[in-house]
């Protein structure tokens, strides 16, 4: 269960990096800076995400810290011998590394978003 957490805290940190800086960029570079606006207008968290985006870059990074060395850590155990839970861990198995790296990915296009211009 912990490790289900885990993995979905990971993804949504990552994710939510996205929204905080990728998105708004998104949208100006679209041509939809009313459309941004009112989104913000509906969703005003979004505003609180990226006014504390130190805290949600350096909430993302530990998170996948973590993911990282969690996939590293169970990528040699043995899956069970049932046979429904052995497809299930060998199905986890070969899409996890994608989606945790798909995760790194993520977060580092929210990263240049947020501090790529200002470095």
């Amino acid at each position: 269960m912990k490790d289900k957490v885990l993995a979905f805290l990971t993804l949504f940190t990552s994710a939510s990096t996205l929204i905080c800086c990728a998105l708004p960029a998104l949208f100006v570079t679209l041509g939809l800076g009313a459309a941004f606006a009112g989104l913000v207008t509906k969703v005003p968290q979004l505003i609180w995400i990226s006014e504390h985006k130190i805290i949600v870059f350096g909430f993302g990074a530990v998170m996948l810290t973590i993911g990282g060395f969690m996939q590293w850590q169970v990528k040699n155990i043995d899956c069970p011998i049932d046979q429904n839970l052995a497809d299930a861990c060998k199905t986890t198995r070969s899409w996890s590394p994608t989606l945790y790296f798909l995760s790194v990915g993520l977060y580092l296009v929210g990263f240049f978003f947020a501090f790529g211009t200002t470095l």
